[in-house]
């Protein structure tokens, strides 16, 4: 199972991007649909609403005036977080309810349209954010939907910022064109991200991406907070800490575009509990237990591991598990602040990779295993480094 988080601002075309998916054959948890249930007649949402701002929110018939309610609700901040404080946990209930309903091999497309400020995003596999500029988004829900500007520009002031969103986005899908180029951005998705992206979850296998390396990505930092985020949110208190590490963490640096992340743990059993929390969160378990071990440092079990993949072809990512303390866990760390220290170290490792590439024929273990000789040697060099600046793994 596939679990996506879909969402976007009032009057972007999330509703659009939820419907192209649904036909595509994912099961939409439509969060609005599920907000207009909770509080039908006769509901503990209703009742609830009704008591904390009044029966005036009530039409004659006695169902929601959901107009008489925003006008309310959305005044001020304390009245918009008790709205929520009813609401979203009926939701969440129902949501759940319906998740547990679907197949293994479901793609659950979750739309929520507070997914930004409810802080639920980490939740999820894959964030798609649906967006248009504030202009466009006023002018349609004055024509479609009846809003009067005021209050069109007073719901969209009441939501994340277009900042907020882009810090969760895994995928941006810009909507300031017509409805049906809208609709084939979301059917591109489906099919070249998406549905790869539950096979391989479904499979146990791993995103595929090309040996070569690329000039540095400004945006791999950014990519890499929302996977610590993610992985912070499958691992909880198990993990010791979470990094970005490898060459996509040293600023400037040309990589190949693979994220590595280091989740620390206290033990390799621990690692092992995690195991099925990860592939949840969309990283598949890996065969391989083990980096190779440097010369002079003990015994070669400290520097076993675990390693998971991310199954998204959109973004390839390493998930290493090492055990808090050990040589390999260390390294890690140390080989980031090392390289972003001394440039020059960095040209010289860029050579060494540009060269294990040439000679990998696209193999990946190859150009791993051209790589370290000058591993073994970095080591030492690396500590050298560490001890005489004073180096200690920062929090």
């Amino acid at each position: 199972m596939l679990r996506i988080g879909l969402s976007g601002g009032i009057g972007a075309g999330k509703s659009t991007v939820s419907s192209t998916f649904s036909e595509l054959g994912g099961i939409v948890v439509d969060g609005d649909v599920i907000s207009r249930e909770v509080v039908e007649p006769g509901t503990e949402g209703l009742t609830k609403l009704v008591e904390a701002f009044g029966e005036k929110i009530l039409s004659p018939d006695g169902t929601l005036n959901r107009p008489a309610l925003a006008a309310i609700a959305f005044s001020d901040d304390e009245k918009r977080q008790t709205l929520n404080g009813i609401v979203h946990p009926l939701v969440g209930q129902r949501r759940a309810e319906l998740i547990a309903a679907a197949g293994d091999d479901a793609v659950i497309v979750e739309d929520i349209p507070l997914l930004v400020e409810s802080g639920m995003a980490p939740m999820f596999p894959l964030v798609v954010i649906v967006n248009a500029d504030e202009d466009l988004r006023v002018k349609r829900l004055i024509e479609h939907r009846g809003f009067t500007e005021e209050d069109a520009r007073a719901r969209i002031a009441a939501q994340a910022t277009e900042e907020q969103r882009r810090a969760v986005a895994d995928v941006w899908l810009d909507n300031a064109g017509s409805a049906d180029e809208l609709v084939e951005k979301a059917r591109v998705l489906w099919h070249q991200r998406i549905v790869p992206f539950e096979h391989n979850l479904d499979a146990g296998e791993p995103a595929r991406a090309p040996l070569a390396l690329v000039p540095y990505d400004p945006s791999w930092p950014d990519q890499a907070r929302r996977i610590v985020a993610r992985l912070n949110t499958a691992c909880g208190h198990r993990a010791v800490r979470i990094d970005h590490v490898g060459s996509t963490a040293v600023p400037g640096m040309d990589a190949k575009d693979v994220i590595d992340v280091q989740v620390t743990v206290a033990s390799l059993d621990v690692a092992d509990e995690l195991a099925g929390a990860l592939t949840s969160a969309g990283y598949v378990h890996m065969p391989i237990t083990a980096d190779v071990s440097k010369p002079n440092t003990g015994d070669e079990s400290l520097w076993h591991k675990r390693l998971h993949c991310s199954a998204d072809p959109g973004r390839p990512t390493n998930v290493h598990l090492r055990v808090d303390g050990w040589p390999n866990q260390l390294f890690a760390l140390l080989f980031v602040d090392w390289l972003a220290a001394n440039p020059a170290v960095q040209q010289e490792y860029l050579a060494v990779k540009r060269q294990a590439e040439q000679g990998a024929g696209g193999s990946v273990e190859a150009y791993v295993a051209a790589k370290e000789p000058w591993f073994a040697e970095a080591y030492r060099r690396a500590w050298d480094w560490a001890d005489a600046s004073g180096w200690r793994p920062g929090d």
